[in-house]
């Protein structure tokens, strides 16, 4: 079976750290082939200090490998913004793209896929990485992206994956089928082959493809979208699975 290794930046995360550490070891799929990164940054908590004392280990729960970084990038939600305000989000979000490549280049060895996820993912299938790994190899696919939403069955809450040039979401998708082609990504929960990465597949913190044709007119795109922008530049298109849903929690 393949090694798959999940990564997670952190921030301001103690009310869910706890329950995210308790999902990941509900998870179903060999433990000695899973491996865990965690990078926290920037927390105006005691997110440091609960990760360090949450984060399973490999001696006690029998995970491959944990990897456990902190590094400060300087940044601060501006007072009386909340994190999702429209005015912040290519800084909050380069920021974020910076964080998961310095994550990515310093847990990746020698697993076979890179699972990306987000703390405040709260639920989803035990045999989620299952699911998303034998679509990946059976389908010859190299990118793919559950479908995240607040509520089954409800609106797509991670509004980063899309076509159209952003206007189609997966919850448009849901009719197409269990996989559907994309032009970028969130990464809420998000499976990229490792060699992907290792090509040089990364988060963008710069606006990227500007003038692309399947970039939003007149911006380049950051992040996850950036990333699948850069993703089908390279070959590697992003797929959706419009009918796998896991659930966010409410902001």
């Amino acid at each position: 079976m393949d090694r798959v290794l999940i990564l997670t930046p952190v921030k301001d995360a103690v009310g869910g750290f706890p329950d995210y550490c308790d999902r990941l070891r509900a998870l179903t799929y060999p433990r000695e082939l899973l491996s865990v990164g965690c990078l926290e940054s920037d927390s105006s908590d005691d997110t440091w200090e609960q990760v360090q004392e949450f984060l399973p280990r490999p001696e006690q729960d029998g995970f491959g490998r944990v990897t456990l970084l902190k590094k400060d990038f300087g940044y601060i939600v501006p007072i009386g913004l909340s994190r999702s305000a429209s005015s912040i989000q290519r800084e909050r979000r380069s920021i974020l793209a910076r964080s998961r490549n310095h994550l990515l280049f310093r847990a990746l060895r020698d697993e076979d896929w890179v699972l990306w996820l987000d703390v405040d993912v709260i639920e989803y299938p035990v045999d989620i990485v299952e699911k998303l790994v034998s679509m990946g190899r059976e389908m010859g696919k190299d990118i793919l992206h559950p479908h995240c939403v607040i509520d089954y069955g409800g609106p797509t809450f991670d509004c980063n994956a899309w076509r159209d040039r952003g206007r189609l979401h997966m919850d448009a998708m849901r009719g197409e089928g269990d996989l559907v082609q994309l032009d970028t990504v969130g990464a809420t929960m998000l499976l990229i082959r490792a060699d992907v990465h290792r090509d040089g597949l990364i988060f963008p913190p710069f606006p990227y493809g500007l003038g692309h044709p399947k970039a939003r007119e007149g911006q380049g795109e950051i992040e996850s979208e950036g990333l699948g922008i850069m993703a089908l530049d390279m070959g590697h298109p992003c797929w959706g699975m419009p009918n796998l849903e896991i659930r966010h929690g409410r902001w």
